[in-house]
Parts: C-alpha cells; structure tokens; sequence
C-alpha cells in the first residue's frame, strides 16, 4: 500500500510540473495584451480634432512671438505657411474619408508639425540644447 501511495504522489507532482509549464506557454500566446496591440488604420475622431487643435496651437505660438518681437515677419510668414499647409492637408484628408486620416498620414502630419514647432523655438531661443558645456558651450538643436 505504501509503494502505490508514493508511486501516486510521484505520479500527481509529475504530471502537475509538466502541465504547468504547458498551461502558461498556451496562455502566453493566445493572449493580447496592450503592448501587443496594433496601430489603428485609420485616425478617427479626438485624434483627429487633437491634430487640428496642435496647428492652431503653433499658430498661436507664431502669432505670439510674433507679437513680441521674438522672430521677424519674414520668419513668421514662413512658419504660418508651413503650418497652414500642414493644416490644410489634414482637413482635406479628414472631409474626403468622412473624418478619417490614415494612420501613416496622421504621423507624417504630426511629424511635420512638430519640425515647425521646433523650428519655432528655435527661431525664437527657446529650442532645445543639445550638449553639456564641455566643449564650450551648449548648441540649440534643431
């Protein structure tokens, strides 16, 4: 009775360590996480009114600077074409495809208005530094 009993145990924590490591290697790949999802297609609604809402937030910075002398007509007109370009672009994609950019699309816009943003700081002093003084200085990256 004693050797069924251990051949039984042994048995039960035998099977048990090879289910285990099965078990987790099936959930593991039949589960979706966050970080696994993909890229939507198509950009719809919010991400869309967020994208006009960012060229009208660069041109207002334009315009305030502007205002203030930070950057010349000249350099303002440049960057409000620019910007009213990228604008421009996003509103005729969103009305052509009922208020949808492609997802490819939307990051090129994005990009582009984030190389005008830039531009603008740097233009205006306030771009990011790059380097750590050694060599003598910090440089405005950009």
């Amino acid at each position: 009775m004693r050797s069924f009993k251990t051949s039984l145990r042994t048995a039960t924590l035998t099977a048990l360590l090879i289910a285990v490591p099965l078990a987790g290697a099936y959930a593991a790949g039949h589960h979706k996480g966050a970080l696994d999802a993909a890229d939507p297609t198509d950009m719809t609604g919010s991400r869309v009114e967020a994208l006009i809402a960012q060229v009208q937030g660069v041109r207002q910075g334009i315009v305030d600077a502007r205002q203030a002398n930070n950057i010349t007509p000249a350099v303002a007109e440049r960057l409000e074409m620019r910007t009213a370009h990228i604008g421009q672009a996003a509103e005729k994609v969103a009305a052509s495809d009922h208020g949808r950019i492609p997802a490819a699309q939307y990051h090129d816009l994005l990009r582009r208005l984030d190389n005008v943003d830039q531009r603008l700081r740097v233009d205006t002093g306030s771009g990011f530094l790059m380097g750590d003084g050694d060599d003598g200085g910090n440089y405005p990256n950009g």
